[in-house]
């Protein structure tokens, strides 16, 4: 008789003492790791809501800021004229970042500590540069006189806008960062090695490559449209 058949066949007093013997889980996945997904589902309405937000002032305003005069400085190369050429290398490394924690994430189904607090080192200092890019393109635009006020390339809203989701987005880089670090930690003292697994690794490289993806739809939104 299968399992589930022979579950269904015992007296209800003894279903209730019983954990449930249908099969495998409808979702083939922990609760942490459904709870981490309906998280980024919910957080993904509220970036989405933001987007939409820039989208529908952008469409109905005449006049908007030119991302190729905007964005167009790179540190040391002053009075160079390079569109989207920084941002274009924020990219790059937030991505890189995302594939050091895929490594980071194989090491930790392989049992490996080493491999996983290495990669999450690496994964853990891409997400440090990108921040670092962000603030020295946020202090530059300031410099140019662009505020949440006042923007000297086209109308005030783009500026509150950027810094509004950018800035949001820089928040989550800033807490996957400390997240991971404290992934680091638990796999350096051996604390996942004794639960037997590391799926915590897994759980925050979902959070960390969701960051990822984000950046590419404000990178579409505020750099090339």
């Amino acid at each position: 008789m299968a399992g589930g058949d022979a579950f269904a066949s015992l007296p209800l007093a003894e279903q209730q003492k019983k954990p449930w013997y249908g099969g495998k889980s409808p979702f083939d996945v922990s609760y942490g790791k459904l709870m981490m997904w309906y998280f980024l589902v919910s957080d993904a309405f509220t970036f989405a809501s933001f987007l939409i937000a820039y989208g529908t002032i952008r469409m109905s305003s005449p006049t908007w800021a030119n991302p190729n005069k905007v964005f167009n400085s790179f540190p040391f190369l002053e009075g160079w004229d390079v569109p989207l050429g920084f941002v274009s290398v924020m990219t790059f490394i937030l991505i890189l970042s995302s594939v050091f924690v895929v490594r980071a994430v194989q090491e930790g189904h392989r049992m490996n500590k080493r491999g996983v607090v290495i990669w999450m080192i690496m994964g853990v200092l891409g997400g440090i540069a990108f921040l670092g890019c962000q603030a020295w393109e946020w202090s530059h635009l300031i410099h140019q006189g662009q505020t949440m006020s006042w923007n000297p390339f086209g109308p005030p809203a783009f500026g509150q806008l950027f810094f509004l989701i950018t800035g949001f987005h820089g928040f989550h880089v800033f807490s996957g960062v400390l997240l991971n670090c404290l992934v680091v930690w638990q796999a350096a003292s051996g604390a996942m090695e004794r639960r037997g697994h590391y799926e915590l690794v897994e759980k925050l490289g979902l959070y960390w490559h969701f960051v990822d993806l984000v950046w590419v739809f404000v990178f579409l939104c505020f750099y090339l449209l």
